[in-house]
């Protein structure tokens, strides 16, 4: 199944710490230019590196926040302040065609639409999708592309 993850960090070498979060995950078969965007929502706190990985699964969605979870704590993420600096974060965006509504997991991601940090490198992997919802002048987060990872 192909799915979706965002990846970001703004503490520490955050490409070090993207590269290292990839490097862990088998099922990547391809990964977003980097961008960097300034924080949206919660402390001030310095820029994001932004990134989206391709899987080719067999995970499940919870299997998948399961992995994210992972990584972030092998990464040294702290949850201190809700939308603090960390480490590394990671998101599920979408696994396949199939859609999720719990309380700690929503698939597709419920506000990836509103954020061209998540947008942008997404499209650049796969812009035959179709994400209804998005527009980049309505979508926060200035973003400069960096290059490859």
């Amino acid at each position: 199944m192909r799915a979706f993850l965002a990846l970001g960090s703004n503490v520490g070498d955050r490409r070090a710490i993207l590269r290292e979060a990839v490097a862990a995950v088998y099922e990547v078969v391809a990964v977003s230019p980097v961008y960097e965007t300034e924080p949206v929502g919660g402390p001030e706190q310095g820029p994001f590196y932004n990134i989206v990985i391709e899987l080719e699964t067999d995970r499940s969605p919870r299997q998948l926040l399961e992995l994210c979870h992972e990584l972030e704590q092998a990464a040294g993420r702290t949850r201190e302040v809700r939308w603090g600096p960390r480490t590394l974060d990671v998101d599920v965006l979408l696994v396949g065609d199939l859609v999720v509504d719990d309380d700690d997991l929503v698939v597709p991601h419920p506000r990836m639409t509103r954020r061209n940090f998540v947008m942008m490198p997404l499209l650049d992997l796969a812009p035959d999708l179709t994400v209804s919802g998005y527009d980049l002048a309505c979508a926060v987060g200035e973003v400069r592309a960096i290059g490859p990872l």
